[in-house]
């Protein structure tokens, strides 16, 4: 396992200073955000003007400064009910997917959405008309594909069912029926199922052969709120740094060699207590990395 950090966290920098920042604190690698350029998010790599010069200087820059990078990232809603939005949504991922290729990079790390207004079995039909096509692409193209287990649901526009289908073992288990491949898998936050009451240990006991990437981050219950607004309510739960919330961090280091996971581990910062400037997000960082690896001591994993 080797520990690494989502560059959304650096979002200021360039792609050259993230790196860099990576080496100079020890970081193994990284997952490098993939938005479209001019489209609000972050862009650390430009997939659409990936030429073979710019392939070529990117693989320079991860060799002169010996941090690996882990993943591509673009995360976007691929089955929203606005037909223009999904569709340049699937247009972009399947070109970050070439773009992952094109880099030797094994991994490409997104959501598979949701259409909040519809229930779960009625995503169904547009999560196989969407996800077999890109799949198979995947396949063709040699990588494997993560999907992260975050329900985004943080306000009223989200609610009640969230953007993204990716949410607990029920719907990790009929997913994985529909689309078998190997090359499809999850990127798996305990933190997420922590605020959703699901056992995030045994998750990753039952799932640990559907694990792409790992990505960590904490989270703290407000229980004042949660007592005023109940578990339908919004607000009542927080992300917080590794060691600020409620996640054993050791236990989890011991699940995870228990299981034999040999992949990522990347940190994802959204710690408001250490503001929202970049020189805040990049203490957070080192903050925590610190606590995880201390955690990870305790845990007993040693590199092999």
């Amino acid at each position: 396992m080797q520990l690494g950090f989502v560059s959304l966290i650096l979002r200021d920098l360039p792609v050259d200073g993230v790196l860099r920042f990576a080496a100079e604190h020890g970081f193994d690698c990284v997952e490098l955000m993939c938005w479209p350029a001019g489209s609000g998010g972050v862009t650390h790599i430009d997939v659409d003007a990936l030429d073979a010069a710019a392939v070529r200087r990117l693989q320079r820059l991860a060799r002169d400064t010996g941090v690996r990078i882990a993943s591509l990232g673009y995360y976007a809603n691929p089955l929203t009910d606005d037909e223009d939005v999904r569709s340049a949504a699937i247009a972009h991922i399947r070109t970050v997917m070439e773009a992952t290729a094109d880099l030797g990079v094994p991994i490409m790390n997104t959501y598979v959405g949701r259409d909040p207004k519809r229930t779960v079995d009625e995503n169904w039909p547009l999560f196989e008309a969407t996800w077999i096509p890109l799949i198979a692409h995947a396949e063709r193209l040699g990588i494997r594909v993560g999907t992260e287990n975050c329900p985004m649901l943080f306000s009223d526009r989200e609610w009640p069912g969230g953007l993204n289908l990716t949410t607990t073992p029920a719907i990790w288990r009929e997913m994985f029926d529909r689309i078998g491949s190997a090359n499809f898998g999850l990127v798996f936050d305990p933190s997420h199922l922590l605020w959703l009451g699901i056992d995030h240990l045994r998750a990753l006991r039952e799932f640990a052969d559907r694990l792409v990437t790992v990505q960590i981050k904490d989270e703290k219950i407000d229980q004042e709120r949660l007592y005023e607004r109940g578990v339908m309510g919004l607000g009542w739960h927080h992300p917080k740094i590794p060691g600020l919330g409620s996640i054993d961090w050791a236990e989890f280091w011991r699940t995870l060699e228990a299981i034999g996971y040999g992949g990522d581990v990347l940190l994802e910062v959204q710690d408001r207590s250490f503001g929202s400037d970049l020189e805040g997000r990049a203490r957070a960082t080192l903050e925590a990395k610190r606590h995880v690896e201390l955690a990870r001591s305790e845990g007993g994993f040693v590199d092999a």
